[in-house]
């Protein structure tokens, strides 16, 4: 008999316990919610910029097959090649005409496809874009 008075007592307690430490914060978590829904956006048109072309015409290619931005798949990840070829002028028409013509040797024994099909002006692009992955 003792037990069964107890009992709600001790879920009042526990109930009131919670709620004084911000447990059951379902309207926190609505105040949260909204907050993050009405924060503005981050400006990331920067990035968009550097991003923008290249990345695109990237997605267009079967860059995939070998490559990924910061894990080495095949061949090198952007982020190797970045770090590895400074964004100068001559940096960015060499890797884009190894883009066009294919190469071998820089990476190790697996050559990389030719892409001929591939305009210099997009290869270019392309290779900026892969200079900016850090």
């Amino acid at each position: 008999m003792k037990k069964l008075i107890w009992a709600p007592a001790m879920i009042c307690a526990v109930m009131f316990a919670l709620a004084a430490c911000g447990g059951g914060g379902e309207e926190k978590k609505t105040e949260e919610k909204k907050e993050e829904a009405t924060a503005p956006a981050a400006d990331n048109s920067m990035v968009a910029s550097v991003a923008g072309k290249g990345k695109e015409l990237i997605a267009g290619q079967d860059c995939a097959t070998c490559h990924k931005e910061t894990e080495k798949v095949i061949g090198p990840s952007f982020k190797e090649i970045a770090a590895k070829y400074p964004a100068t002028d001559a940096n960015i028409a060499t890797l884009a005409d190894k883009i066009i013509k294919g190469g071998s040797g820089n990476w190790g024994e697996i050559p990389m496809a030719p892409h001929a099909g591939v305009p210099k002006a997009d290869a270019v692009e392309m290779v900026k874009y892969i200079l900016s992955v850090k």
